[in-house]
This record gives structure tokens, C-alpha cells and sequence, in this order.
């Protein structure tokens, strides 16, 4: 009753439905096993020796150890904590087997003690790794290539709670042609992403969306307000795209990992006990914080703003694995709060959707993706068609720009 088309389709429909389950359990149990840790580091030891919260001092003392403690692991297990995030980019080869400890643990480490990084990238090269190994050895006649799109699908539907992100981003990657439809070509992926996303709902609700005031109605000046915050988010943005590789040349000159990233771990102390515990982490409860918390000026969204920046390059280039989407979204959350902040006349909707969108879109260098953050981060179907009309100016500023990556480890 089905047409070769549709059985070749559902061949990878079971290994799709698996891997995307797969992929968010290994994302829940990882970022529960860092959130346990994290309350032991910033709340249970403290109080235990009587140092108060988020001091300056224990915030400069968690992250240089933190440094230290990742330096060990990528100095001494095997594989050396696996890729340095700094140089590659979110989707790529698999890591081998060998390097997934270290990889784990390096993660987890750093995202408790307070590294201004995400676990985008360490999941998801976790995920690939695993699904390449299992599924290969499974299906040996399945390519690699394969796997790995799956359990990048899987990994982006666990992480947003939805398949939404995964479809946007393969639709422009899985190109398709007369022979082979595009939607033939995102059926499994899908079907990994939808998975990923239905399991990590069943145990946890991810909340990206802030209480920003409703946004009524679409005017011409909106548009050119939106336009102008974005080029604000992309130029900020760009300083830290001329720094990363910079700074990544100049802390390599650090040879032994362990000095290195205890001296990137100590300048993130010190830039965390100025800017406080709001530009610690990964940066998705924090802007919560800068919503629900006491009333901030423009200098303070100012402050958080910079400080993050500052954070993720410094974490980036100093070798700590974790990815730099979420803690730019707290950056784009906290530069648009600061223009709305400074010229109320602009909607806060149109500020921080749209300095959300130019900062994501500096970091990531994709459209569909940028253009997902913004509307998850203020969920207003109003501002669709004006974000996608700033999409337009923003992505020609950017065209031919370079890539917020490192080169080559030296």
C-alpha cells in the first residue's frame, strides 16, 4: 500500500524515534547531574563555612578552580576533554569514543562552576558520537553522515522542547532535488527531533520566553527601531568575533592546559564578582533575572551586557567545552532591555526580539535559527513580520563577514 518513497522513509523511522528519545535523556541526566552540582558549589558549600552567596571572593575562588579542574581533564584523560568548541562548529565529525569522558566531565565542571558557556556544543557532539558508534555497529549500511544528522536533529528538538528549531535549521542544510523531495529528506530527522522534544517536555518544561510587555501592532517606525537595534547587537557582537581568535592565539601560548585555563578561569572570576551572579552560568535563568529581579538601570543592563560578552569570549578562547548560542541570547536579552530602558518610546518586544536576533545571528551565522531565539525569547506572533523584515538588513551586514570561531589548536 505505500509507495518505495515512503518505505525508504520509515526504514530510519525507528532509529529516528530512538535517537531522539536517546539524545534528551543524555541531555536531562547531564544537566541534572550539573544542577546538583551546581547547588553543592554556590549553595550548600558556602553556607556549610559560613561564606555568603555569590561573594566576590568565592565567585573568583568556584571559577579559577573550575579552570583548574577542567585543565586536569583535558591535560590528562584520554582524547583531551574531546574537541576545543572554540574551532568547530555546533554540527560536526564525530568525536572519538575514547574522548566522551573527559568530554562529560569537562562539561559538567564547567557549567557548575559557572563558566559563561552553554551545553549546546558538548551535547551535541556527545549525542553524535554515540549515535555514529551504536548505529553503526547496529546498521553498519547506514552512513555516518546519516547518524550524525539524527542525532543533531534529536539534540536540537531536546534542547528547545520542540522540533521547530531542527526543522528551520536542516530545511536549509538537506537540500533537496527532483529525485529526492526535501521533506523526504527531513522525515527522520524530524521524527528524531519531535521525539527529543516530546520526551524533554514529559520531565521538564524549557521556559526561553520572557514576560515582555504584548505587542499590539505592527508601525513603519517599529521597523526601523528594530533595524537599528539589530546593527547595535551585530556590531557589539562583531568586537567579540574580532577578539575570539585573538585572544585564542594568545592563551595558547599558555602550553600547559592546566595554567590556561586556570587563568581564564580567574579573569572569569574577576569579571563574575563585577558583574554578579546574573552573568554567571549559561545565561537562560539569568534573564529571567533581569525581568522578574529589582528594577535595573541602563547602566546595569549595560554592565551585564559587556561582562557576558566579555565571559563567553574569554571562556571560549581559554579551551572550557560548551557552546556560545544560550550565553549570547543573555547578552542580545540584556543590550535590548538597556535601549528600551534608555529610549522607552520603543516597544521592549521590538528591543530585545530584535537584539536577541542580531546577536544570535552574529554567533551562529544562521537566519532560521537567529529568527527562532527571537520569537521563542518574546512570543508575539505580532512581531513575525517585523522580524523578518530586520532579518533582511541585519543579514547584509553580515554577509562576508567572519565567523565568531577560533583557528586551528595549536
Amino acid at each position: 500500500m505505500l509507495h518505495p518513497r515512503a518505505r525508504t522513509m520509515l526504514t530510519l523511522a525507528l532509529p529516528a524515534l530512538l535517537i531522539g528519545i536517546a539524545s534528551s535523556v543524555i541531555l536531562l541526566f547531564l544537566m541534572r547531574l550539573t544542577g546538583i552540582l551546581q547547588t553543592f558549589l554556590w549553595q550548600t558549600l558556602p553556607l556549610s563555612i559560613g561564606v555568603s552567596l555569590f561573594a566576590p571572593g568565592w565567585i573568583i575562588t568556584v571559577l579559577t578552580f573550575t579552570g583548574i579542574a577542567v585543565g586536569l581533564i583535558i591535560r590528562f584523560f584520554p582524547g583531551h576533554g574531546g574537541p576545543d568548541p572554540a574551532s568547530e562548529p555546533l554540527i560536526s565529525t564525530p568525536v572519538e569514543r575514547r574522548a566522551l569522558p573527559g568530554l562529560i566531565l569537562a562539561m559538567v565542571l564547567g557549567l557548575a562552576g559557572g563558566v559563561s558557556l552553554g551545553p549546546e556544543h558538548p551535547i551535541m557532539a556527545i549525542n553524535i558520537a554515540l549515535a555514529v558508534a551504536l548505529g553503526g555497529s547496529l546498521l553498519p549500511r547506514v552512513h555516518a553522515l546519516d547518524w550524525t544528522i539524527l542525532a543533531a536533529a534529536g539534540t536540537i528538538g531536546a534542547m528547545f522542547g520542540t522540533p521547530v528549531a531542527a526543522a528551520l535549521i536542516f530545511s536549509q542544510t538537506l537540500k533537496g532535488n527532483d529525485d529526492v523531495p526535501l521533506w523526504d529528506k527531513l522525515f527522520a530527522p524530524l521524527m528524531a527531533a519531535a521525539a527529543g522534544g516530546v520526551t524533554t517536555s514529559l520531565f521538564v518544561h524549557p521556559n526561553f520566553s520572557l514576560p515582555i510587555s504584548h505587542y499590539s501592532q505592527l508601525h513603519l517606525t517599529d521597523i526601523f527601531s528594530g533595524a537599528v537595534v539589530a546593527a547595535i547587537a551585530i556590531a557589539l557582537g562583531m568586537v567579540a568575533v574580532w577578539c575570539l581568535p585573538r585572544l585564542h592565539t594568545l592563551m595558547r601560548k599558555i602550553k600547559n592546559p592546566i595554567l590556561m585555563l586556570g587563568a581564564g578561569g580567574f579573569v572569569l572570576g574577576l569579571l563574575g564578582a563585577i558583574g554578579g551572579p546574573q552573568t554567571l552560568f549559561k545565561g537562560v535563568d539569568e534573564m529571567h533575572q533581569l525581568v522578574f529581579g529589582q528594577t535595573w538601570t541602563v547602566y546595569d543592563y549595560f554592565l551585564f551586557a559587556i561582562i557576558k560578552l566579555a565571559a563567553l569570549v574569554i571562556a571560549a578562547a581559554s579551551g572550557f567545552r560548551g557552546g556560545r548560542i544560550f550565553p549570547a541570547v543573555f547578552v542580545g536579552v540584556a543590550l535590548g532591555l538597556m535601549l528600551h530602558e534608555h529610549v522607552d518610546a520603543v516597544p521592549a518586544a521590538v528591543t530585545v526580539s530584535c537584539a536577541v536576533l542580531g546577536m544570535v545571528l552574529v554567533v551562529t551565522r544562521d537566519g532560521w535559527l537567529s529568527l527562532f531565539m527571537a520569537a521563542v525569547i518574546v512570543p508575539d506572533t505580532q512581531l513575525l513580520p517585523l522580524l523578518c523584515i530586520v532579518m533582511l538588513p541585519a543579514w547584509l551586514l553580515l554577509a562576508g563577514k567572519p565567523l565568531m570561531m577560533a583557528g586551528p589548536k595549536n
